[in-house]
């Protein structure tokens, strides 16, 4: 089937704007983490509240209008609404480059990224709803705005058909799947990562202070890592049990500790270990988070030195 150019460059352009939009988001996220209140503890809000409801109204006395939002948070509430636009913009890009050329568009390193990321992004979004976490998107975005724009850059890939190798319906199955759950891991790795320093300033005060005071508490935050591992990592497992089926079509062997497939392997085994760990009181915490960051930092370097760097029957890159 011939490429649409005309789609495929619509597509770039989407993609472009998505980084962006995700980019003048981050700045937002960022500037309420650094400008905006410390979080409230549940039982101080709970005494402001039970302090302004048991005041008495005066004759004569002006009811207060309600205070308009501080400038921080008007500024986060401005980041989410950017980031909804940047998943449009995101998810049409994608739409337009799997029209364009006839496939299901993740069949190259910068159309795989571009699943992930979005993955990422919209995981984060639908936590926000759950968990007091919208202070978290410069954290989270951060990481999605240089994958997108190394993606765009030095992983761009022509829109084009992919080789005789990923011509199979397990190309639309397995890599979906894998990309999508590492891209939900995303999120628990960085929430992880906050965990340990919100425990450190926790241990020794002022040494993390200012930023540890601006973060959820290491509570939400180790709820908001073990739940969306628990939400990928099911999706993660079948991913690598599709990868092994459509490895005994193509190559007539089911596993052969192919480099990529060895890393996701280890990377399994230690998200297994995590869960065991999270769901064993002895290991709740800062070992719980330790081990949910190692399986983090597998993830990143199977996405990137594996398929650029080492040479092995996964190398589709697709760099042009």
């Amino acid at each position: 089937m011939p490429v649409n150019a005309t789609l495929a460059t619509y597509s770039d352009w989407l993609y472009n704007s998505a980084v962006g939009v995700y980019l003048f988001a981050t700045f937002l996220y960022v500037y309420e983490q650094a400008f905006g209140r410390a979080p409230v503890k549940a039982k101080e809000r709970d005494l402001v509240v039970a302090g302004g409801a048991g005041e008495a109204w005066k004759p004569g006395l002006v009811v207060p209008t309600k205070p308009q939002r501080p400038r921080a948070e008007r500024f986060g509430r401005m980041a989410v609404a950017l980031t909804l636009l940047g998943v449009l913009f995101h998810v049409s890009a994608l739409v337009l480059r799997g029209v364009a050329t006839g496939r299901a568009p993740w069949g190259n390193m910068y159309e795989y990224g571009a699943l992930l990321t979005l993955a990422a992004v919209v995981t984060f979004v639908v936590l926000m709803r759950s968990f007091p976490i919208r202070r978290l998107g410069g954290f989270v975005l951060t990481p999605v705005v240089i994958l997108m724009f190394l993606g765009g850059t030095a992983l761009y890939a022509p829109a084009a058909p992919v080789q005789p190798a990923l011509q199979s319906y397990w190309l639309v199955i397995h890599v979906s799947v894998i990309s999508i759950s590492t891209g939900m891991l995303l999120v628990p790795g960085v929430a992880s990562l906050l965990y340990l320093v919100k425990s450190a300033n926790d241990r020794k005060p002022e040494s993390f202070a200012k930023l540890a005071s601006k973060l959820p508490a290491a509570d939400t935050l180790d709820r908001l890592a073990y739940r969306s591992t628990v939400l990928a990592f099911p999706l993660f497992t079948i991913g690598i049990m599709f990868g092994a089926i459509w490895a005994e079509a193509a190559w007539g062997r089911f596993w052969g500790w192919d480099p990529k497939e060895t890393v996701a392997f280890v990377s399994w085994v230690v998200y297994a270990a995590y869960l065991h760990a999270r769901a064993t009181a002895g290991w709740r915490g800062a070992g719980a988070a330790w081990i949910n960051t190692l399986g983090f930092l597998l993830t990143v370097f199977n996405l990137f030195f594996i398929n650029l760097v080492t040479a092995g029957l996964h190398s589709y890159a697709g760099v042009g």
